[in-house]
């Protein structure tokens, strides 16, 4: 399918509908990587006693051994990506998650089912980047966190299939079949990037005629260093996603282990409350900063960082509370208000950076995001569960994710002196890269 027309002129144009088709293709995606990536989080209990392991190898299965693989490949994805087709980048990394992922339902020791996570962390590092630089190179900046936030829909839309497919599954046939079921529509997909979907010229919203030279990956470090814009944004990003990646990866687990919820029933509450209240809340953080940036730029971040402060209350009387009931009511908040930071903060990004270091901007902020929220988060929580399981048992659990949200609330701290930056420096209508 060929998604760009050419004028009289031999100008590039691109339809509406041509983009629409574009996003709605790398929203799918996103929800194939999430899919595969979060379904290990409602298979920790079966996982942990098929193989007899402790929480803190549940938190390097779910998190570290995860995060370092995908964050540090993903930057010299980037650069590829930033100088290469993008598609096929798209196309290979998809192969090869969803491979390594139904090759973790083959797994008969510990450490294999960890280097199975991790070629899929190897898989997923090349998606994202172009992903956001596709989107860039289509919606310009007063539109982009709408676009973004569409895109980031597959974060939840991703947990609510992972956990409804790993949470039945396992219950009425097996872990290991949950992850080979979730890991073979993949290579369909794939193969749809690869032949339906053709990347937008670099730069088109931005209306540059001629494609940029990317720069030496150094120049991209000495770049997003000197912004103070780009040094909150990826602060705040990082630990906002700590919390966020810790009760991915622990909730289905705390409701299993302390509530006593099968993985069915907690797959379910959470595939709903995470995929449909938290992809309204993704979708409409979105639009809401898109609307009131046209006043102050500022409340691209505001937003965000208003969110996070309803977020940390609901999420602690959730992890505090004795009745079953009341926990997941209490859950919803977070739930809703989890996913918020995705789309509003990745358009800011780009909008701050210039259109030839798109790809590995979005790598570099990746990195120190996964392996700070993706890779800290879920290990630190294990860590606290393990040390004071003697003293607490089961409800060590608890611990673990109350010490995620004094971070968060960091992050928070972090989002709101981005508000006041970007206030001063485009006080009014979108930002534009610098």
């Amino acid at each position: 399918m060929d998604i760009i027309e050419k004028n009289a002129d031999k100008e590039t144009k691109i339809s509406s509908k041509q983009r629409s088709y574009t996003l709605f293709l790398l929203l799918i995606v996103y929800t194939s990587s999430h899919v595969d990536r979060q379904i290990v989080a409602i298979l920790q209990e079966p996982i942990k006693q098929a193989f007899q392991i402790s929480d803190t190898q549940l938190g390097l299965l779910t998190g570290v051994m995860f995060a370092v693989f995908y964050a540090t490949l993903g930057m010299p994805m980037a650069m590829w990506a930033d100088r290469n087709n993008r598609r096929n980048l798209i196309t290979f990394s998809i192969a090869l998650w969803s491979a390594m992922t139904a090759l973790c339902g083959a797994a008969i020791q510990f450490w294999q089912l960890l280097l199975a996570r991790i070629g899929v962390g190897v898989g997923e590092a090349g998606s994202n980047p172009p992903s956001h630089s596709i989107i860039s190179d289509l919606y310009a900046p007063h539109e982009r966190a709408t676009a973004m936030a569409i895109f980031g829909l597959g974060v939840n839309l991703g947990i609510m299939f992972g956990y409804l497919i790993g949470g039945w599954v396992n219950e009425w046939l097996d872990w290991r079949w949950a992850f080979f079921i979730a890991g073979v529509p993949g290579l369909l997909i794939a193969a749809v990037v690869r032949f339906s979907m053709i990347e937008p010229p670099r730069g088109y919203s931005d209306g540059l005629v001629e494609k940029p030279v990317a720069p030496p990956f150094l120049a991209v470090v000495k770049h997003m260093a000197a912004d103070a814009r780009v040094r909150h944004l990826v602060a705040c990003n990082s630990l906002i996603s700590m919390a966020g990646y810790a009760a991915i990866a622990w909730a289905p687990v705390y409701f299993q282990r302390v509530h006593e919820f099968s993985t069915g029933e907690s797959g379910t509450f959470l595939a709903l409350a995470i995929g449909v209240g938290g992809g309204v809340g993704t979708f409409l953080g979105g639009v809401m900063a898109d609307k009131l940036a046209r006043k102050n730029e500022g409340w691209r971040a505001w937003i965000v960082c208003i969110t996070t402060l309803v977020y940390l209350p609901s999420a602690y009387m959730s992890y505090i509370e004795t009745d079953p009931n009341t926990a997941l009511l209490w859950f919803l908040g977070p739930a809703a208000m989890g996913g918020v930071y995705i789309g509003t903060n990745f358009a800011i990004l780009q909008s701050l950076v210039p259109v030839e270091m798109r790809a590995v901007a979005a790598a570099i902020s990746l990195f120190i995001l996964n392996i700070i929220g993706l890779g800290l988060g879920p290990l630190s929580v294990g860590i606290i569960s393990d040390a004071y399981a003697a003293d607490m048992g089961i409800d060590s659990i608890r611990y673990g994710l109350i010490f995620t949200l004094a971070i968060m609330l960091w992050g928070a701290a972090h989002e709101a002196r981005l508000g006041q930056l970007l206030s001063r420096t485009f006080p009014s209508g979108a930002a534009k890269a610098s």
